[in-house]
């Protein structure tokens, strides 16, 4: 059966109105994940919907979350003689001064990798150090994680000092569930229902992460597919959950996430990282909200080996990303967007990533 047959986006459609006429308020549901914004926007979601039901993006996109202050670290590391081996978007997206980009064009030793693996192959073939800006969320800690068990066990023949490959990370991994707990909490200024779930975290989370603030809360979670009738049929689950005054976390992607996740790179996660209180783009330091470097594998953080100077971050004041990120403003509420601001010349992070809002928000425009 075909999962976005048109009897069942319709059903869909009609069982979200018939909630909404039932709620009688304004309903307010965020999700977390850039690929979700994608399916809302390229298929009008937002168009089918009752006028007191408002989903809004959060903060679902790694690059965009990563601090500026991050970046100018990643930046102040190439200007000293390190190879920055980097992701596409994590290269365009301006720091205080420049980007890695820009960097590159002025002689330093900047690279884009396609994931970690790659990031370690270079280091292979040279004497210099290598750092990897590891961003991401529960999705992309596991390959990090293996990255550094391999090479743990590989090259390093003191097990507890040495770093025989001359391999390192730039460690901006971050936890997903923990920001969702600070949004609901009162982190955002919007009063939240509820929440769609990230697919690809799910995958490797499974449910557990979300009992918590769910219960803690009365915040309604459904994890969802990407598929606009996976979006659709959340909706339906949270709002059938709202209109009976019910919190519970559920399942609608239940082809691709089970209960209890992906073990294997949890596993993973918990031998090379622990929970630590880091701070998001556009927020403050968040509890649990990112992982660090076990005792063990610390001395694979280039930020442990060095003394990186005190960096201040210098945002530019007319970019509203931070908004952006908290869901209390849209990329069209940006006086910059489309005009300053375009994925060319992007003047936040939130235009850079293929995952961001504004980069989503510009490219279905018309649409919206």
């Amino acid at each position: 059966m075909d999962i976005n047959s048109k009897p069942i986006i319709k059903k869909a459609i009609d069982k979200i109105n018939e909630f909404g006429n039932q709620i009688e308020r304004e309903v307010k549901i965020m999700h977390v994940c850039g690929s979700h914004e994608h399916t809302i926007c390229n298929y009008g979601i937002r168009d089918v919907l009752p006028d007191n039901i408002t989903v809004v993006p959060g903060p679902g996109c790694p690059v965009c979350v990563t601090t500026q202050k991050e970046i100018d670290e990643a930046i102040y590391l190439a200007e000293q003689g390190y190879t920055i081996a980097t992701l596409g978007d994590m290269y365009r997206v301006p720091g205080s001064d420049k980007s890695l980009m820009q960097l590159q064009s002025e002689g330093a030793d900047v690279r884009i990798v396609s994931g970690i693996p790659e990031a370690v192959k270079i280091a292979k073939t040279t004497d210099k150090k290598v750092v990897f800006v590891a961003i991401g969320f529960e999705t992309t800690a596991p390959t990090t994680a293996a990255e550094l068990l391999s090479i743990k066990a590989k090259y390093d023949s003191n097990k507890n000092s040495a770093n025989e490959l001359n391999f390192y990370i730039h460690n901006c991994h971050r936890q997903t569930p923990p920001v969702m707990d600070f949004l609901l909490g009162g982190g955002s200024k919007l009063n939240l229902d509820g929440f769609i779930c990230p697919g690809h975290v799910s995958t490797i989370t499974g449910l557990k992460p979300y009992y918590a603030p769910c219960e803690k809360y009365h915040a309604p979670m459904v994890i969802a597919g990407f598929e606009p009738t996976d979006v659709l049929m959340s909706l339906v689950m949270l709002l059938n959950q709202i209109k009976d005054d019910v919190a519970k976390v559920e399942n609608e992607y239940i082809r691709g996430v089970r209960e209890e996740g992906n073990v294997v790179a949890q596993k993973m996660i918990n031998t090379v990282f622990t929970d630590k209180d880091v701070a998001w783009r556009g927020f403050p330091v968040i509890k649990n909200g990112g992982f660090e470097l076990k005792d063990e594998f610390k001395r694979y953080d280039i930020k442990n080996i060095i003394d990186m100077p005190e960096i201040k971050e210098k945002i530019n004041k007319g970019c509203i990303c931070s908004e952006i990120l908290r869901g209390e403003k849209l990329p069209t509420d940006c006086k910059l967007f489309g005009k300053a601001c375009d994925p060319i010349n992007p003047v936040g992070s939130c235009m850079v990533s293929d995952e961001g809002t504004c980069r989503i928000f510009y490219k279905y425009k018309k649409l919206i």
